[in-house]
């Protein structure tokens, strides 16, 4: 396509005729040579429209660029010192604006993309500035001149700097002249490039330029850490379902929140919205893991976004780290540009970010009266994070994966009236041992607007249809003789409940924490799994889940993983990788986001990794829909947690039927000896087993091989007395004596 092709108006002004959308990215896009001069330029302006800097790099095209560098007061003062430190003072003023910080997700990616324009010799920048005996001053002329492959010019002069403010924030005018739209145009072509020849040759009086070639080799040297092809946008939007990258970066253009084209919501999900919409933008949307939780939730804001043409705060909280950046990726995809905001947060400089958002909306600034916060639930709690929320004054809007965790005693304090609009997400709200916290929980977010359990996601094809492999296990004489021990100690441990009933106390709580994780790591699981892995040594996207009941700090944003967890999780990486050969790695807290992806792809692929052997990454909502086979060593009580892990594992995804889950059933004793003891000794061991076979039946209910499950488990109902026994969650407060 040529220039002559498009539609090019005379004059663009960016509130009304988005200049990046509808001139520059078009122009790039269709150009073999581009030549700018400007006041300033920076990183940032690549956000903006690097897709068209990107086709004319692939066609091996030509940019020019001069700049007039920000000179403050110390630099201007460190001229005057002497001559010989002009040079020097200039090419450090020109770095800082070429270094300014971009804080879009991917700044990262934007800043190597600059370096490799530099490298592959596309892009070369020169130095313009004014000086006369006294003084020095800037550059501020702003012009352009773009050429296709058949020669067809077209220039332009206008406000706009070459930064991202300038581009998508500012109020800025461009005016157009096409050399081949009349002689009028094509005298105002040639006018402007003469100009520009002449400044970048050194030969306007009254501007100097200077080549620096210092400056490219420390911008290479400091942000390029891999080749580009020029893809940046495929590769970063890769996930968007059929979305066209030139669509994406116009949705975002505004940063506010939009519904993405081709990617319409589901009608059970548009039903949810409309509920939430009824009770006044406040509710609960109770979905099983895998059945578009993320995005309901993100059209939601959209929906409420709309409603207030956009003067909204938005608040979204999650338990950790790495769930903040996945919601980033969808995030970016509904057209937002968010502040992340946590320890580890790539986004430096978060905090300033998250003051000027607050400051801009309540000074009503033009395109700033939408904003988008996420989190994790530390930060936010934080008195920092809490300090700034306080100085919101438009309407606002809390949303809160994983709502459960903010029935928490340190959370549910946060649950402020200062937010008129809210919206929990959650597959398991009702807290496990804590009515006041579940109770906190509806009181604050209201009622259900919709309930899409589990097994309606399977029976819709949303999750993945499953077969469940309940394996006995038992105690060993020694771990037995511990867990009785524990459990007298623990029945010592009650009081009276709040809201009555009976409850532990804190010491009965760590006790019962350390009789979970003994649970947890029982030695004989080692041994059934050995067994049981064999017909699987062969084959990929197999996960082994270790047992670990650390729990999340109220002051953490990433789980700990101490000694007690990493010593099941050692002797299943040294029975898989070394005595069965399979190709394996561990995934734990003490991988970070970067590595944790790296081995995401890797397993997804299969062929350098086979499986994965997890503690915690099904609890803490890790997406890794390519799991077929699950081998879960890690006993739970909880119904929370094991729904999760469940839910978890049945994602769907290419070539993936089904999914089999191998669940390790730990009993205090063989069954072939239970009918030798009296019925103190059975009651005593009674906790245990029906706290087992709770979570076993609840597997076993909707499997494709229901009746082979439930025969494994009526054989232990038997042999304990419990053919009538129903799914009951009982309080686990030892032997009820």
């Amino acid at each position: 396509m040529f220039f002559t092709d498009l539609k090019i108006d005379s004059e663009y002004r960016n509130k009304n005729n988005d200049v990046a959308k509808n001139l520059f990215i078009p122009l790039l896009s269709n150009a073999l040579s581009y030549k700018r001069a400007v006041g300033y330029f920076s990183s940032s302006s690549l956000v903006d429209y690097s897709k068209g800097i990107c086709e004319l790099a692939k066609k091996k095209g030509k940019m020019q660029l001069i700049a007039s560098p920000y000179l403050n007061e110390d630099d201007i003062e460190a001229i005057r010192l002497g001559y010989k430190k002009r040079d020097s003072v200039l090419k450090s003023a020109l770095l800082k604006g070429l270094e300014e910080e971009c804080d879009e997700p991917f700044a990262k990616e934007r800043l190597n993309l600059l370096a490799n324009l530099i490298a592959d010799g596309i892009l070369d920048i020169h130095i313009a500035y004014l000086e006369d005996d006294d003084s020095l001053g800037l550059y501020h002329e702003k012009m352009g001149i773009m050429e296709d492959s058949k020669g067809n010019k077209v220039a332009f002069s206008g406000s706009n700097n070459e930064t991202h403010s300038a581009i998508g924030i500012n109020y800025e005018t461009v005016d157009v002249y096409c050399d081949w739209q009349s002689e009028f145009e094509k005298n105002q072509v040639r006018k402007k490039e003469n100009a520009f020849h002449a400044i970048w040759n050194n030969g306007e009086p009254g501007i100097e330029v200077l080549d620096f070639p210092e400056i490219n080799d420390a911008l290479i040297e400091k942000y390029k850490y891999d080749k580009s092809n020029y893809d940046i946008d495929e590769i970063q939007f890769k996930k968007s379902s059929g979305i066209q990258t030139d669509e994406i970066k116009y949705l975002s253009v505004e940063h506010y929140p939009v519904i993405p084209r081709e990617k319409g919501l589901r009608p059970y999900q548009i039903e949810a919205i409309d509920k939430w919409e009824e009770k006044d933008y406040c509710g609960i949307f109770d979905m099983a893991t895998g059945t578009g939780k993320t995005y309901t939730g993100l059209g939601a804001i959209v929906r409420l976004s709309d409603a207030l043409h956009h003067k909204l705060a938005v608040i979204i909280c999650c338990p950790y780290q790495h769930l903040v950046e996945q919601w980033v990726e969808d995030i970016v995809l509904f057209g937002m540009d968010p502040i992340v905001g946590y320890s580890g947060s790539r986004q430096k400089n978060w905090k300033k970010l998250l003051e000027n958002a607050i400051r801009d909306q309540k000074l009503n600034v033009a395109n700033r009266d939408f904003f988008c916060f996420v989190t994790t639930n530390a930060t936010f709690s934080s008195e920092y994070v809490q300090k700034q929320i306080n100085k919101i004054k438009c309407d606002s809007l809390l949303v809160v994966d994983e709502a459960h965790n903010f029935g928490a005693e340190y959370l549910r304090h946060l649950l402020l009236p200062r937010f008129n609009y809210r919206l929990a997400l959650s597959a398991t709200l009702d807290r496990h041992d804590d009515p006041i916290g579940t109770q906190a929980l509806y009181d604050y977010f209201g009622e259900k607007c919709i309930e899409y359990s589990l097994e309606k996601a399977i029976k819709e094809e949303k999750l993945t249809p499953y077969k469940y492999y309940p394996i006995v296990v038992n105690l060993s004489e020694s771990e037995y003789e511990t867990y009785e021990d524990l459990t007298d100690q623990i029945s010592k441990c009650i009081k009276k409940g709040t809201l009555g009933g009976v409850q532990l106390t804190e010491t009965g709580k760590k006790l019962a924490l350390q009789r979970a994780r003994l649970v947890a790591g029982a030695v004989s699981k080692i041994e059934a799994l050995a067994e049981e892995i064999k017909p699987y040594i062969n084959k990929k996207h197999i996960l082994v889940y270790c047992g670990a009941t650390n729990v999340l700090d109220e002051n953490q944003d990433v789980t700990n993983t101490d000694q007690e967890d990493l010593r099941q999780i050692d002797v299943v990486t040294d029975l898989l990788g070394n005595h069965l050969g399979m190709k394996v790695s561990q995934f734990t807290s003490k991988e970070d986001i970067e590595e944790r992806q790296i081995l995401k792809e890797e397993f997804a692929i299969g062929d350098n990794l086979q499986a994965l052997i997890a503690i915690k990454c099904l609890d803490e909502g890790v997406n890794i829909p390519q799991i077929r086979t699950a081998f879960i060593l890690a006993s739970t009580t909880n119904p929370k947690e094991y729904i999760q892990r469940r839910g978890r594992v049945l994602r769907t995804a290419d070539g993936k039927d089904f999914a089999e889950i191998y669940d390790f059933i730990t009993l205090p004793r063989p069954l072939d000896e239970v009918s030798s003891l009296t019925k103190k000794q059975i009651k005593k061991e009674l906790t245990l087993v029906k706290n087992e076979l709770n979570r076993a039946e609840e597997f076993a209910r909707i499997a494709l091989n229901k009746i082979t499950a439930l025969s494994v488990l009526d054989e232990i109902k038997e042999a304990y007395g419990l053919e009538d026994y129903q799914i009951v969650f009982e309080e686990d407060y030892g032997d009820g004596e």
